[in-house]
């Protein structure tokens, strides 16, 4: 079956999960560069079936737009190009680096672990966008 596979996407860094093959559960996959992204998705694709792409979609509590709200529209835009076959989302992506941490916290890392491992708070935040992702459907 295919999987749905979530980005969390950043300025320097971009967190990846993606669910099991029943679509039931969101792993943290990767955080790689976000420069990297593009060719990642495209290798990533090839390998596995890939259905649907969830992009966080970053605004302020007011609702409006952030500062990284273009590049996301931007990637979104880019994505529909490169993949016409897969569904491309948005999903609010408000307070999921501040509930990956708590989640973090919550399984037992440690405040060193987190600090030097800042790339797993970013493919936990894309694991939380995916989850939210999933209930709505």
């Amino acid at each position: 079956m295919p999987r749905i596979l979530a980005i969390d996407l950043g300025t320097k860094r971009t967190g990846l999960a993606v669910t099991d093959s029943l679509k039931m559960l969101a792993n943290p996959l990767e955080t790689i560069p976000t420069a990297t992204l593009i060719s990642y998705l495209k290798s990533y694709c090839i390998k596995e079936d890939v259905d649907t792409l969830v992009l966080g979609y970053p605004i302020r509590l007011n609702g409006a737009d952030n500062e990284m709200t273009p590049k996301v529209m931007a990637m979104k835009g880019q994505l529909e190009k490169l993949f016409p076959d897969k569904k491309i989302e948005l999903i609010d992506e408000r307070f999921t680096s501040k509930m990956a941490m708590q989640s973090m916290i919550a399984m037992g890392s440690k405040k060193k672990d987190r600090k030097e491992k800042a790339g797993n708070l970013d493919k936990v935040s894309a694991a939380i966008i995916l989850q939210s992702y999933l209930e709505r459907q």
